[in-house]
C-alpha cells in the first residue's frame, strides 16, 4: 500500500484529500504545517507528499519541497505541490523547488487521482 502524506493548513482541504485517497487504499496522514511534514517525512517515508505551498509557519511548501528533496536517497518521496497559485512563474517555481507535479486549487477528486496515478506510471 502506497503511503501519502497530506499537508495543508486548511482542515477541510485535508479531509477532502484524505477521504479521496482512502477509498483508493492509499494509507494517509495529515499535517498542517510544512516543518512537521519535513520531520513526518523523514520518519514515515511516504511516497509521496502532497503538500500545499502557502501555510505559515518557519517556512511554506516551497522551502519543504526542497528539504524534502535533498534528503538522502532513501529517503526522497515524490512531491506533488498544491496551490491556489496556478501562474507560469507559480509553476515554475515549484519546479524548480523539485517537486514532480504541480496541481492547481481548486482541483475535483478525479483530478488529483489522476494526477498521482501519472507519477507513478513508468516513464
Amino acid at each position: 500500500m502506497k503511503k501519502i502524506l497530506v499537508v495543508d493548513d486548511h482542515a477541510d482541504i485535508r479531509k477532502l484529500v484524505r477521504m479521496t485517497l482512502e477509498f483508493e487504499d492509499y494509507d494517509v496522514r495529515e499535517l498542517a504545517d510544512a516543518p512537521a511534514a519535513v520531520r513526518a517525512a523523514g520518519e514515515w517515508l511516504p511516497d509521496l507528499v502532497l503538500l500545499d505551498v502557502m501555510m505559515p509557519g518557519d517556512y511554506d511548501g516551497l522551502e519543504a519541497c526542497r528539504r524534502l528533496k535533498s534528503a538522502g536517497a532513501l529517503a526522497r518521496p515524490h512531491v506533488m505541490l498544491l496551490s491556489a497559485r496556478g501562474q507560469a512563474r507559480d509553476r515554475e517555481a515549484g519546479l524548480v523547488a523539485g517537486a514532480d507535479a504541480y496541481l492547481v486549487k481548486p482541483f475535483s477528486p478525479l483530478q488529483l487521482l489522476d494526477s498521482i496515478a501519472a507519477l507513478w506510471r513508468p516513464a
